[in-house]
């Protein structure tokens, strides 16, 4: 975890992850696109092992684990990580860093990052979708959902910067690294949002 961006991320969500054991866990009930876009996923690698990477406090991590994935969590925040044991005992949770999991090449079959790559400045960007190729086995799929923009911009994110990005933009990183696209689901803010969210699913070649 040596750029200065990975240990302000990693600073910053974990002196806010007492305020995270606090809010509501249901966010995904008032989302049905969200929820169609990760059972869509779930369809995808049905009995394949899964890896939230980024998972914060996990309740998508459980959200995965209840669609019936083999699913684990990761997250570079060590206090989320011990919240997210705390309120899901019965799922494996893990510190780590998404350019540079310890995991060996090949061993997933997919990966989910829910709003996990925001913070990491573009000229960063790339290097995570070659990781994210290493650790899968081929044809198996990643799931994006991120802030969607008309460009790559920084803005004032609660916890700490992150970056909108043109759906089609990342696409194409994604593309960069051998990964086709499957689909690609776009919806506007619900009432207490601000951006619009892009998700992409996508499957490695």
């Amino acid at each position: 975890m040596s750029p200065s961006y990975l240990s302000a991320t990693a600073e910053a969500y974990d002196a806010v992850a007492a305020r995270y054991a606090e809010l509501p866990r249901d966010d995904l009930n008032r989302l049905p696109l969200d929820r169609a876009v990760l059972a869509a996923f779930a369809e995808a690698v049905k009995d394949a092992p899964v890896a939230e990477l980024g998972c914060g406090p996990g309740p998508v991590t459980a959200h995965l684990r209840d669609l019936g994935l083999d699913v684990f969590g990761v997250d570079l925040s060590p206090v989320m990580i011990d919240l997210a044991r705390e309120t899901y005992p019965d799922l494996r949770f893990e510190v780590g860093s998404m350019d540079g999991l310890d995991l060996a090449d090949g061993a997933l079959g997919g990966i989910v990052s829910w709003y996990s790559v925001i913070h990491t400045p573009p000229r960063e960007l790339p290097p995570y979708f070659t990781e994210f190729g290493r650790v899968l086995a081929p044809g198996g799929h990643l799931l994006l959902a991120f802030f969607e923009g008309e460009d790559v911009e920084v803005f004032d994110h609660k916890v700490t910067p992150a970056y909108r990005w043109p759906i089609d933009e990342l696409a194409e990183l994604a593309r960069k690294a051998e990964f086709a696209e499957v689909g690609r689901m776009l919806r506007e803010p619900c009432e207490d949002e601000r951006f619009r969210r892009g998700h992409l699913l996508m499957r490695r070649q």
